[in-house]
């Protein structure tokens, strides 16, 4: 039996679902009778343009409801289902396919934020659920370890040695519901006015969370190798805020005597720096570029990494490694306000880590990603041309567009929406007024079709700001 379904790309229903209606419907009005093979996640990967993982996804959705029975090394077959409703009518398929063509098309999302949303290996993660349930049952019953679940301590203590050079033993790292949290438990061993620099620009969510808890928030200026450091000695904040290994937003990378630079000052003033990792997983020219506390040797980097962007953005998991200096104060924080991440999600991801599905996800990620940001930097120079310089395109999960043409970064963003794309503004990034215009555009989470589109969209709607010759 031929069984082809019809997706719409462009519709805001998730393709995963769309299978599964299609599915779903087709074998409650017995159009598909009980018995029938559906065709390998391979072959209905091939047929549709879309991957595996979705497949995977949707049949999983359905053998759980019971449409769908699996039988494991020979495929997936329609189930036996008791019809509660009226059979549909002949045209039922027709009809469907043209009300979801109907749809409006909803904006490109450009959120630098978002990851590919096909390809998380949800088998993969459900059992180091079900795992942790087992191996771990007897501990469920208490809010968990106030600095993070040893095992899954263990685990990242081991791969950031492994993946950013990251020195460091299990007693050193706090786990928390991402980087602003921990950020709040740092600030909670601080005095009120405590001059915290800052990059800038710099990322603004931490730069409002150090203001929201009093402390005296000073812009550093950086250059193209990073932080400026006689700006840093002139300054003498106690604490320096960075992201060299792909500065937010600018994307620049710092360079090793600028970073050897960073370090000796703060050894020489006796403070702090705390450097925010956020995204050094994803590098696209060369090799990954080693942390900043990696090449500490003076107990002076306080690190913070994230499994947002290379796992889930709501899992909410990130992780603070503490230099010794620091650790006692900062731990009796974490006891203060107990742990924000659940016992059970910290110890599936234990699980997972250990099992390598962590390491082969992340490695197929880079992969995947190294082909989308090929295909943005191709379609920006197809259709933007010489109106627009691309700003940080050698790793990370964004870019910044310089705009060339004399537009503000409001015109741009409303003319963006206007045509159905969402753009991000940079200038919250900055304490005092941007340098230039540009706008910020990330990638992770669209389709290679959805980000060719979305750049052509973005060349429509500029091209009246854009002076002709």
């Amino acid at each position: 039996m031929d069984i082809t379904p019809f997706l719409d790309k462009k519709s805001k229903t998730p393709l995963y679902e769309q299978l599964y209606a299609f599915f779903k419907q087709e074998i409650s009005h017995a159009r598909i009778t009980k018995g029938t093979k559906l065709p390998s996640k391979r072959r209905l990967s091939g047929l549709l343009g879309v991957s595996t993982a979705t497949i995977e996804r949707a049949y999983e959705q359905l053998t759980a409801e019971g449409y769908v029975k699996s039988k494991p090394k020979i495929g997936w077959f329609a189930a036996e289902v008791e019809a509660d409703f009226p059979a549909a009518p002949a045209h039922f398929q027709q009809s469907m396919q043209q009300a979801l063509h109907k749809e409006s098309a909803p904006a490109i999302d450009f959120h630098q934020g978002n990851v590919d949303p096909a390809s998380f290996p949800f088998n993969a993660w459900g059992k180091s659920i079900v795992k942790s349930l087992d191996r771990y049952s007897k501990s469920f019953h208490t809010s968990g370890d106030p600095q993070g679940e040893p095992e899954l301590r263990q685990m990242i203590a081991r791969f950031v040695r492994l993946s950013r050079g990251v020195h460091c033993e299990p007693g050193q790292i706090v786990i928390g519901a991402g980087t602003t949290a921990l950020l709040q438990i740092l600030c909670l061993t601080l005095d009120p006015g405590t001059k915290i620099g800052f990059e800038e620009p710099g990322f603004h969510r931490s730069r409002r969370m150090f203001e929201a808890n009093h402390m005296n928030v000073i812009p550093i200026c950086t250059d193209e190798e990073g932080v400026l450091p006689d700006e840093l000695k002139r300054q003498n904040p106690y604490l320096m805020y960075t992201t060299p290994s792909h500065q937010f937003p600018l994307g620049s990378i710092m360079t090793i005597t600028r970073r050897q630079e960073l370090l000796a000052w703060a050894k020489e003033a006796n403070t702090f720096i705390i450097e925010d990792d956020y995204d050094g997983e994803f590098r696209y020219s060369g090799q990954p570029i080693p942390s900043l506390q990696g090449l500490d040797p003076n107990g002076r980097v306080i690190y913070l990494g994230t499994f947002s962007k290379s796992l889930l953005p709501s899992l909410r998991l990130s992780y603070m490694v503490l230099p010794p200096a620091l650790m006692e104060p900062v731990r009796k924080n974490a006891h203060l306000l107990k742990q924000t991440v659940s016992s059970h999600s910290q110890l599936a991801l234990a699980d997972f880590i250990e099992s390598g599905e962590w390491q082969k996800h992340v490695n197929r990620m880079r992969a995947l990603y190294r082909k989308k940001h090929a295909v943005l930097l191709e379609a920006i120079r197809s259709e933007l041309g010489s109106s627009v310089e691309v700003l940080g395109k050698n790793s990370g999960l964004h870019i910044l567009l310089r705009l060339l043409f004399p537009a503000s970064e409001e015109e741009a963003i409303k003319a963006a929406a206007d045509n159905g794309v969402t753009i991000y503004p940079v200038s919250p990034s900055y304490k005092g007024r941007p340098p230039f215009v540009s706008v910020l555009i990330g990638y992770g989470g669209l389709s290679e079709e959805n980000i060719r589109l979305g750049i052509q969209k973005l060349q429509t709607a500029w091209t009246p700001l854009i002076p002709s010759c």
